[in-house]
């Protein structure tokens, strides 16, 4: 069975959002396909981090369709999305600063039922070397792509299908930014799905076959990566 034959994992239909009485998501649109990582793009304040705020119900949202996996996600609350097997990393990261990084990742661990790739702390590690040396560091000893990492890993110990992940590069040197564009192309081998929040493009074009554009809390268009101009990025 080939992806187009398949439904798509996560299916978003006519999404708003608010911030109080301000709306700021119009009508938004967007698949991602299992074991697809997908890229939304678009410069600073376009919408990207309220859409993925949306689909994890932590703003104020309705939508004509939001489902993961054929199951209806607008009446459900952050925790129970995130039981179904949707990974949530925010641009904020929100590591625990004053636990250990193994503390960190054992406040990660849950079953979930999604259907996403295993991760064992050894092959955690694999795809954070970083961390495999500072296993009892305190969070906030890490520096800010450190964190990322150790950000990423929790998010993972959980299991999930799909992974909503925030500006993963944002304030981030650029060799952190290589590792993790070496560990996104392990994960999404390991069939697990991204929708990925990102304006840097090296690292859209590494991870991603398709985009939407996101302007103004609208989505633009969607189509292949290879079509998308680097002023779109911001750059």
């Amino acid at each position: 069975m080939t992806q187009s034959d398949r439904a798509p994992l996560l299916e978003v239909e006519g999404l708003d959002a608010w911030y109080g009485a301000a709306q700021v998501l119009f009508g938004a649109g967007l698949t991602v396909g299992r074991g697809e990582a997908v890229a939304l793009v678009g410069r600073n304040g376009a919408g990207k981090s309220t859409t993925l705020k949306a689909i994890m119900a932590m703003v104020q949202r309705r939508a004509a369709r939001l489902a993961f996996d054929g199951q209806d996600l607008r009446p459900l609350q952050t925790f129970e999305i995130a039981r179904l097997g949707v990974g949530y990393v925010p641009e904020d990261r929100r590591i625990f600063t004053e636990l250990t990084v193994m503390e960190n990742l054992d406040l990660g661990r849950r079953r979930t039922p999604g259907g996403g790739p295993q991760w064992s702390d050894d092959a955690l590690f694999a795809l954070f070397p970083n961390l495999a040396d500072m296993r009892n560091r305190l969070g906030g000893q890490m520096s800010g792509g450190e964190q990322q990492m150790l950000a990423v890993a929790r998010a993972l110990v959980a299991g999930p299908a799909l992974l909503l992940l925030d500006e993963p590069s944002e304030g981030v040197a650029p060799i952190i930014v290589e590792q993790m564009i070496v560990a996104l192309q392990a994960m999404t081998a390991q069939g697990l799905s991204i929708l990925l929040s990102e304006q840097n493009f090296e690292l859209c074009a590494a991870i991603c076959d398709r985009a939407y554009l996101i302007e103004h809390g609208e989505l633009r268009s969607e189509g292949s990566i290879d079509n998308l101009s680097l002023p779109t990025f911001g750059q």
